[in-house]
């Protein structure tokens, strides 16, 4: 049995109400079977969502335009080479981590993209020149737009501005290299000392030819950088030697005219005027040898002529030829004389002769001993004026020689100076002509480990791939929106909603009727008594009848949140099978706006009704109509009349409600929407049982939540919420309800 719900009690106030809806719906699809519910509802947007993915996949992938990718590798090799032993002007790469990220930075630079734009010429190719390409219709209608917008603004049109020649060339050749460097990458391989280089192009061979070209100039690059140190390192020395150069030959000029200036002429490691004070001092000791000799040879004439001995026993005469010839003469002589002495005695003639003779001899060596003295004498003579000469000169050349002395100080300075110069410029040509040498022998610091081959298949699109993604990503996109339709979705479809969210009972789904049966659905419960819609209406009205063990029901108002949600229909169908159930059942019209319960269940319209019993123009049996296919009694409403008073808060209204439950078992009052109609609050707040009725999925949770709390404002006594009009093929198709209620329709004569 039911329970009655009062909402001072047993139904949450407006904030328990915001507060569980929220909470409620965070967990909309939680339970594994929900969801699976969930997903037989959307199942056709799912299936839509997935094709509509998969297919746009599909024709992106077929019709994009493919595009190669191959790649080439470099290596940094820092291994040194030594052919020549003296120091490089750029020294190689240091095995260092940054140089690597500094050298792939050098790949990716737009210098040396430019350079592969110029050898390849791919400033005509169409991929990466955008000029080359006609502009698309976007494109097209985008100028159009900018050049109205232009005129428009600048009040017409205007002259295309001059664009320089070289200006306008070098722009398109930024735009190239700007291309290319998208479609080319360069990265370090892992923490080795590589680089990958990889192009892209929708010319599988251009690719190729990309790739290597990168690597190749790349190398060439580095071969440029030391050429060009080197070159500029010669350069450099060249005019640095020949400044250096001059200012050899300015110092030793300037030395050379030191020396000539003082006379310090030099021979050898000495100057002349040493060398020349050397010949004197040696020539000096020579003379004065000579002088000393020649005096002694004199003195020793001159002593024994003084001591009376012969001066011809001298070894001056003793050493003269001429003496010794004399002397030979005169030994010849004095044995003839001898020998004629012998013989005839010593007045013979011829002895007389030969001591003229001997005579004559002596004579000579006499004189030649005179002469030979006085050689010596000239000698000794000429030997001291040889030694005063040298004597004075030797004088002489040391006061120069102390003069010169004086003058090597600033000599050897100029002379240092000219070293120190002659030694820089010594060094630099020596540099010089190794930077010389090391300008061919110039290796560069990276190496091809291997380039890059024309591919055989394209990198993109890859259309199996790309098919197996779109159909995962369509299946993701689906559930995606699965669930967010499922969050957003505010609209009453089960029971569960109504139970987990507003904490009120669920009086049960009635079907919607199809074709005649749902212009008359009150003749279908008398011609279909077995139907699910009649054992709905059954339900219901079980509910109410044990809804208060306490107290009997009497009085019920079926009520809804907005119009259209067939309150009306289900009021008539209620009562009617209260009434064929053998209960004495009255309806009421209270929907004093429409009258729609008065429109639609009476053969013809009322001349007496509702209002007028309230103003006393009729009794209850005058206005009451007895329904022409069952027991039931309805009280209608007249068309024609109307009324702005407050009939159900009057104490008329209380009376004739009293009189009413004395004749009848149970009352049904058909009401206006709750949130439009201010009597239908006041109505449901003297009831003993209030029935809300929700559209299925149109009434969303806020009119409800918002219908539940006027019904708690007013004190009304809540039966709970019945769900009209359910599609029931939809809603066990779409999941709404256990796949076992399916089962259930074999107990009922229809579908319905």
């Amino acid at each position: 049995m039911n329970k009655q719900y009062q909402f001072g009690s047993g139904i949450p106030s407006r904030t328990s109400y915001a507060s569980d809806l929220g909470k409620l719906t965070e967990d909309k699809i939680v339970d594994p079977s929900q969801a699976l519910r969930a997903f037989r509802r959307r199942l056709p947007v799912f299936a839509l969502t997935v094709f509509a993915v998969f297919a746009a996949v599909a024709v992106f992938s077929f019709q994009a335009t493919p595009v190669y990718s191959t790649g080439a590798s470099v290596i940094i090799d820092n291994r040194e080479k030594t052919v020549i032993d003296y120091s490089s002007v750029l020294s190689g790469l240091p095995p260092d981590a940054t140089v690597v990220d500094t050298e792939v930075e050098i790949i990716r630079s737009r210098s040396l993209a430019e350079k592969i734009v110029r050898k390849l010429n791919l400033v005509e190719s169409p991929e990466f020149n955008p000029n080359l390409t006609d502009p698309g219709g976007v494109s097209q209608i985008k100028n159009a737009v900018m050049g109205f917008m232009q005129n428009m603004i600048g009040g017409g049109e205007r002259a295309a501005p001059i664009i320089d020649p070289a200006t306008a060339e070098q722009s398109e050749m930024d735009l190239v290299v700007s291309k290319l460097l998208e479609k080319t990458s360069a990265r370090r391989l892992g923490t080795t000392y590589g680089i990958d280089i990889s192009a892209n192009s929708h010319d599988p061979v251009l690719a190729a030819q990309i790739a290597n070209a990168i690597a190749d100039q790349y190398l060439v690059e580095q071969l440029d950088a030391k050429f060009d140190a080197t070159r500029r390192a010669n350069a450099w020395l060249e005019e640095r030697l020949s400044e250096l150069r001059k200012e050899v030959n300015d110092a030793e000029s300037l030395v050379e005219a030191y020396r000539t200036a003082t006379g310090l002429f030099t021979s050898g490691d000495t100057t002349l005027n040493q060398q020349q004070m050397v010949d004197l001092n040696a020539q000096l000791i020579v003379q004065r040898a000579e002088l000393a000799e020649r005096q002694a040879r004199l003195q020793s004439v001159q002593q024994i002529s003084s001591a009376g001995g012969s001066a011809d026993i001298s070894a001056e005469a003793l050493n003269s030829v001429v003496i010794a010839e004399l002397r030979r003469q005169q030994a010849e002589i004095n044995r003839e004389r001898a020998d004629l002495q012998n013989r005839y005695g010593a007045l013979h003639p011829e002895i007389e002769r030969i001591n003229t003779e001997a005579a004559n001899i002596n004579s000579q060596i006499q004189t030649e001993i005179s002469r030979i003295v006085s050689s010596l004498e000239n000698e000794v003579s000429i030997a001291r004026q040889r030694v005063n000469s040298l004597e004075g000169d030797l004088s002489g050349m040391r006061s120069t020689l102390a003069e010169n002395n004086r003058a090597s100080v600033r000599l050897r300075e100029l002379e240092r100076d000219a070293e120190a110069s002659r030694t820089i410029y010594e060094a630099f040509l020596a540099r010089f002509k190794e930077t010389n040498e090391q300008e061919g022998l110039a290796e560069a610091d990276a190496r091809i480990l291997s380039r890059a081959s024309v591919p055989l298949s394209p990198s993109f699109p890859k259309t199996s791939l790309n098919l197996i993604m779109g159909l995962i990503l369509g299946v993701m996109l689906g559930i995606l929106v699965i669930i967010l339709i499922e969050s957003m979705n505010s609209q009453i479809a089960t029971g569960d909603d109504i139970e987990k969210n507003f904490t009120v009972p669920y009086l049960g789904n009635f079907p919607q009727l199809t074709g005649a049966d749902r212009k008359k659905p009150g003749d279908y419960v008398v011609n279909n008594p077995m139907s699910s819609y009649a054992e709905a209406l059954r339900n219901l009205r079980a509910s109410l009848m044990f809804a208060d063990l306490d107290s009997v029901v009497k009085t019920v108002a079926l009520t809804s949140s907005q119009p259209d949600e067939g309150k009306t229909t289900l009021s008539f169908g209620l009562a009617r099978m209260s009434a064929m159930s053998g209960t004495k059942t009255l309806l009421i019209d209270g929907d004093f706006r429409r009258k729609q319960l008065s429109l639609t269940s009476l053969d013809k319209p009322a001349e007496n009704g509702f209002l007028e019993c309230l103003f006393g123009e009729c009794t209850v049996s005058e206005a009451v109509v007895q329904d022409s296919k069952s027991s039931l009694h309805i009280l209608p409403l007249t068309v024609d009349r109307h009324t702005p008073r407050d009939v159900f808060g009057s104490k008329v209204f209380d009376e004739l409600l009293e009189q009413l439950k004395q004749e009848y078992d149970l009352i049904v009052f058909d009401t206006g929407p709750i949130m439009l109609m201010a009597e239908t609050r006041v109505l449901a707040s003297k009831v003993d049982q209030v029935v809300v009725v929700s559209r299925w999925l149109k009434t969303n949770r806020a009119a409800l939540k918002q219908t539940l709390s006027i019904l708690s404002d007013f004190g009304a006594t809540v039966t709970g919420v019945a769900i009209n009009r359910v599609d029931m093929n939809k809603f066990y198709r779409q999941g709404y309800g256990h796949s076992g209620y399916k089962s259930y329709s074999k107990y009922y004569t229809t579908g319905t």
